[in-house]
């Protein structure tokens, strides 16, 4: 594989990035054949509207459907993650004739009205009409109530129907792998059994993609893809573009004609500059083969983190799959107790010697570390030594 860039300079000084922009650089920070496509495509034509259709996006299009399982083959270009799942959510209701929306606890899905619905952490949402959303039991294998057993979790998703709605419902969005939750994975057979449910009170299965898809998690190029279902909605954006602004919404054809009851009108997403961005990005990540660098150096350096908290006690759990990794710190392993305070004292350590770490979670305690997916063993053993020290400084 091509070497790229995992580093930012700031003041001629090489900063190891984990954070990758939110889980967006998914080619290494200005990837050469991404800004070329970018830089030809706008000499060429910038923008057209996808009123007037052009081979950037047809092209894209036909790449991006050809990376999706089953019959996810028409695809709607967006300009973020919200507005992807704003879209997705909207088609789930056309498409049903319902409203309601089941989505997970501690999930985020964008900060605009509807997806500030779904998600489901008083941090994200501001005091607005929220409409229609039910927030069922989150499958934390960390902190959950059942541990891992996906199926127990799945239970509530049917209590949810049975009592909160009609007994029809318009959809269920969820990750699989929680991002800003704080990389919480869901637990194994919740997802089957939570699309079973949702299937026979007639609604749709909606997988954002928005940061665990594009080669992510190192064992499928989409997150989903592990736990052995098949959504009808996938939204996706940050890692198709590399930086750039784009999302696109995929689904079958089926679900899709409910878009031509009316006009549908984004006016910048599915612009060629950004097609073109995009189609080289998937070119990148076949070519230097990045997913199967993302599950080599993702297991490497989850078993160097398991390591390391086997020599500090504040680190309280270790997870996630692939570059899609976060380190849980508390102060307590028996009680769980967020060391929120610690993780900014960790972080600022850190970045003094050179790295920069994401952090989330509903208690802000969990090192989000999602890195260009063209990151290495030696950027991982440079991140992970980096972090004993500042740990060991507590």
């Amino acid at each position: 594989m091509e070497r790229c860039n995992t580093c930012l300079m700031r003041m001629g000084v090489a900063i190891l990035m984990l954070f990758g922009g939110i889980a967006t650089v998914s080619c290494g920070h200005c990837n050469p054949e991404v800004i070329e496509a970018i830089i030809n495509q706008t000499k060429s034509l910038q923008h057209s509207t996808v009123l007037y259709l052009n081979n950037a996006i047809a092209d894209f299009a036909e790449a991006l459907a050809s990376k999706m399982p089953g019959d996810l083959k028409v695809v709607f270009f967006t300009n973020s993650g919200t507005e992807a799942n704003e879209l997705a959510l909207m088609i789930a209701r056309l498409y049903t004739g319902c409203h309601d929306i089941i989505s997970i606890r501690n999930s985020y899905h964008g900060n605009a009205a509807g997806t500030m619905g779904a998600t489901a952490q008083s941090n994200w949402k501001f005091n607005i009409v929220q409409s229609g959303v039910h927030h069922a039991l989150n499958p934390d294998q960390y902190r959950g109530i059942y541990g891992a057993n996906g199926e127990k979790y799945a239970r509530d998703v049917q209590e949810i129907i049975d009592y909160g709605t009609s007994g029809r419902v318009a959809g269920f969005i969820s990750e699989a792998i929680q991002g800003v939750g704080g990389i919480v994975e869901l637990a194994p057979g919740y997802l089957p059994a939570a699309y079973n449910i949702i299937k026979k009170a007639g609604g749709l299965c909606i997988a954002d993609e928005v940061q665990g898809g594009f080669a992510r998690t190192g064992s499928h190029f989409w997150s989903f893809e592990s736990h052995g279902v098949l959504p009808d909605i996938v939204t996706m954006a940050k890692g198709i573009g590399n930086g750039i602004p784009l999302g696109a919404v995929i689904t079958t054809s089926e679900i899709a004609q409910v878009m031509t009851r009316r006009c549908y009108f984004n006016t910048f997403g599915g612009n060629p500059v950004c097609t073109a961005g995009g189609l080289a990005v998937l070119k990148v990540l076949e070519k230097n083969r990045m997913q199967e660098n993302a599950l080599k150096v993702g297991s490497y350096l989850k078993d160097r983190l398991k390591a390391l908290q086997a020599e500090h006690d504040i680190i309280g759990d270790v997870r996630g799959r692939g570059l899609m990794l976060g380190v849980e710190l508390v102060t307590d392993r028996h009680l769980k107790t967020p060391a929120n305070a610690e993780i900014l004292h960790v972080m600022e350590q850190m970045r003094d010697m050179g790295v920069l770490v994401g952090k989330g979670g509903f208690y802000g305690n969990v090192f989000r570390i999602t890195p260009p997916l063209c990151f290495t063993k030696e950027d991982a053993d440079f991140f992970v030594d980096v972090m004993d020290i500042a740990l060991s400084k507590l």
